[in-house]
């Protein structure tokens, strides 16, 4: 039998599943395909690496560990929902709900100092940040906007903000100290192995990372970034949002770059409210109050403390002193410093660039603001983005080009295959990268509190890349851009390999360009402003920042893309979009029982995957149904069938259910399978005859509060019930 492997993941996609996996079972098996759903989520994850800990009973399998095993053959068909990328204070919540419900697994100790404490934190560090993607991206990233969505946004514009000339929005960049300013890159040439040690200048070594593997021809780089020069432009950019009088805010990629970038959120939040830790060191000390957890674990630890009112109150003073800090939701007063996993910089600057260049202040108003992004590796991006958007206004949806992606993923590649390669130096001294022999291939100068970071980036993916990238550009008849800075360090050695490759390929009719980031960014706008299309080749991060900017600019949403990542062994991987507003989706789903979450993305990740599993498996039912799930998502778009804005419209059950009763329709009217016709009719006569009834019960069950027995690890049964609340939809698929 073949098999789709369907993601069980969190919030929000994880209850749109529970919706929508009962429709997939009864489609798929018409065509003999099997729909296996490995638990991904954050709490499976958990639970899978502390089996020692569980009773005999509730011990789960490690899933992800399997399907990366998985996407290494050919065979696999891996369909990925967006995950909890978790952060500290996620993970110590997920933690503290499986104790609750009965689950023994250890608190996360974030300093281990014992060696089962140690060994602990190492488990969970393996949960921490961009677990899963690393895991199962064994090939590179091919993204980009159906013709069919493409066409509904141009047919329906979502709303703009309007830009201004004089917006005083800027970025905040460092202009010395950051990763960009101190990398060293090399490429490798033969196989062989490599350590990261620590030399202190009393003579005293220190292994980081023991022998690893390196392979001929990878680029390997080095980088740092001193603390020191990060707080001072941090206190510069703090009175540069003051002398605007503008809000500030920081955007960082904490739950991915799990190691780093939680140390320099701390670092924003320790410059700003300096006094106040440096007023209250003792009593932070004494309650382990760390800045890169952010004032909302800051809160909770004072809580109680008889110093809890005095301290809320000169933090209150610094904000009143400060420049006005950007509010994640204003309405409940949570901050841009409350948590690090909510300044997500891909997610929250394409919202303030869709917003003409604003952010929310504490009253619900939006103002500009100073936006804080240290590195220059890729404030870049977002710098010349806001210069467009000041010179030429805000773009037109309707008329606006596409610009889709093909991204360096595979294999860990680049800064996102850091983490057991980036540490918080303690002391003064050196970095280097040696191999078996003792020969220095990479070194840096550290001082306390610095960031030091190796990356990698094997040769086979990137050769990969440069491919796929002409391929996409002629199937497409797009000219394709490559985004590398010849100015870094790293970029330079891709340059390099780039330019070597394309002497391989077919380039005869092809517009294929090198162009540094900047200049990459206005002459993709230019093109896409004129209604052109231009394929973006970036590497792993830029992917992630593009393929959540452009689409929020063309569709209104990155939940729309299609992505398809072609395994190098063969099997595929289909993602289905971003999942940055998961939190507060689950949140309101929680309170009033209304599911905005659009699963148009797990739509058209479907119909490719199972167009996929027909070409490689000859299975020709499972073809008629990815050309009829195909005819069924243009309907859907035509009909406007995603879920609406407001409580008492459709939400994504009811989207569910008008996908089911279309790609019911098109495979009851098909020719080619007379049995799949017949088996089909009368369940979209029955889908048809009851949509009144269906409506009515969907929607009827909104307005209350819902109790799904938990939010990282919910109850299955209570779950199910929550989201599929229409007896009748239910009999007809059962």
């Amino acid at each position: 039998m073949s098999k789709i492997y369907y993601t069980l993941t969190d919030e929000a996609p994880m209850l749109a599943t529970h919706s929508f996996l009962p429709i997939i079972r009864a489609f798929a098996g018409s065509a003999g395909i099997e729909i296996e759903v490995p638990d991904i989520s954050l709490a499976g994850r958990i639970l899978a690496n502390f089996p020692e800990y569980l009773s005999e009973d509730q011990r789960v399998p490690d899933a992800l560990a399997a399907l990366g095993e998985l996407a290494q053959r050919p065979e696999a068909n891996i369909i990925k929902l967006p995950n909890i990328s978790a952060s500290v204070p996620q993970l110590e919540e997920a933690i503290a709900e499986l104790q609750r419900s009965g689950y023994a697994v250890p608190d996360y100790p974030s300093e281990p100092e014992t060696d089962e404490e140690i060994a602990i934190n190492r488990k969970y560090s393996k949960v921490l940040g961009s677990a899963v993607n690393p895991v199962l991206r064994e090939g590179n990233s091919d993204r980009r906007a159906p013709k069919a969505v493409k066409e509904f946004a141009k047919a329906h514009p979502h709303r703009m903000g309007a830009w201004s000339s004089d917006s005083k929005t800027s970025v905040a960049h460092m202009e010395s100290g950051d990763f960009y300013g101190t990398e060293t890159s090399m490429t490798v040439e033969n196989d062989g192995e490599f350590r990261i040690v620590f030399y202190g200048g009393d003579g005293s070594e220190s292994i980081l990372k023991d022998f690893a593997p390196l392979l001929s021809r990878e680029v390997i780089d080095s980088s740092v970034m001193d603390i020191s020069a990060l707080k001072s432009f941090v206190a510069e950019a703090i009175e540069e949002a003051k002398e605007k009088d503008i809000l500030l805010s920081a955007h960082l990629k904490a739950t991915m770059m799990k190691v780093s970038d939680p140390i320099i959120f701390g670092a924003v939040v320790e410059t700003y409210f300096k006094d106040v830790f440096e007023k209250y060191a003792g009593t932070f000390e004494e309650l382990e109050i760390d800045g890169k957890f952010g004032l909302a674990t800051l809160y909770e630890k004072i809580k109680g403390h008889p110093k809890e009112e005095e301290i809320k109150e000169d933090i209150e003073k610094a904000i009143e002193n400060g420049p006005r800090i950007a509010m994640v939701n204003s309405d409940k007063g949570i901050t841009n410093f409350h948590v690090s996993s909510d300044v997500i910089v891909d997610a929250s600057m394409a919202a303030l660039v869709r917003g003409g260049g604003k952010m929310w202040n504490r009253d619900g108003n939006e103002e500009d603001a100073v936006c804080i992004i240290p590195d220059r590796t890729y404030a870049g991006f977002y710098e010349a983005i806001i210069a467009d958007m000041k010179q030429n206004g805000a773009i037109d949806p309707t008329t606006f080009g596409s610009v889709p992606n093909v991204g360096l993923m595979a294999q860990k590649a680049e800064e996102y295959g850091s983490h057991d390669k980036t540490f918080q130096v303690t002391e003064e001294g050196k970095v280097k990268v040696e191999d078996r022999n003792g020969n220095v291939l990479l070194e840096q100068n550290v001082r306390a509190g610095d960031i030091f970071r190796m990356c990698q980036a094997k040769d086979a993916p990137i050769r990969d890349w440069v491919s796929l990238a002409v391929r996409r550009a002629r199937l497409s008849g797009t000219p394709a851009i490559f985004w590398l800075d010849k100015e870094r360090a790293h970029d330079s050695q891709i340059i390099a390999k780039v330019e070597r490759y394309l002497q391989d390929e077919d380039l005869a009719g092809l517009d294929i360009r090198i162009m540094d980031v900047k200049d990459a960014v206005l002459e993709t706008l230019k093109r896409a402003r004129e209604g052109k299309d231009t394929i973006s080749v970036t590497g792993n991060v830029l992917r992630d920042y593009i393929t959540d900017m452009f689409p929020i600019l063309e569709l209104g949403t990155s939940a729309k893309m299609l992505s398809i990542v072609p395994l190098m062994n063969g099997g595929s991987l289909f993602e289905t979009g971003a999942g940055g507003s998961a939190p507060k989706h689950i949140q309101q789903f929680l309170e009033v029982g209304y599911l905005r979450w659009d699963s148009l993305g797990e739509f058209l990740a479907l119909q490719a995957s199972l167009e996929f599993l027909a070409q490689s498996t000859g299975n020709k039912k499972a073809g008629l149904l990815a050309d009829s799930l195909d005819e069924a998502n243009a309907k859907f778009l035509a009909n406007n069938r995603s879920p609406a804005r407001k409580l008492g419209q459709i939400d994504n059950r009811g989207s569910h259910f008008y996908l089911a009763m279309y790609w019911a329709e098109s495979l009851a009217n098909q020719n080619e399978d007379p049995e799949l016709a017949k088996e089909f009719a009368p369940i979209a006569e029955a889908l048809r005859d009851n949509e009144t009834k269906i409506n009515e019960e969907l929607i009827g069950a909104q307005g209350d509060p819902q109790d799904i027995g938990g939010y990282y690890h919910p109850d299955r049964e209570k779950t199910y019930a929550a989201m599929r609340p229409s007896a009748t939809l239910n009999e007809i698929f059962e």
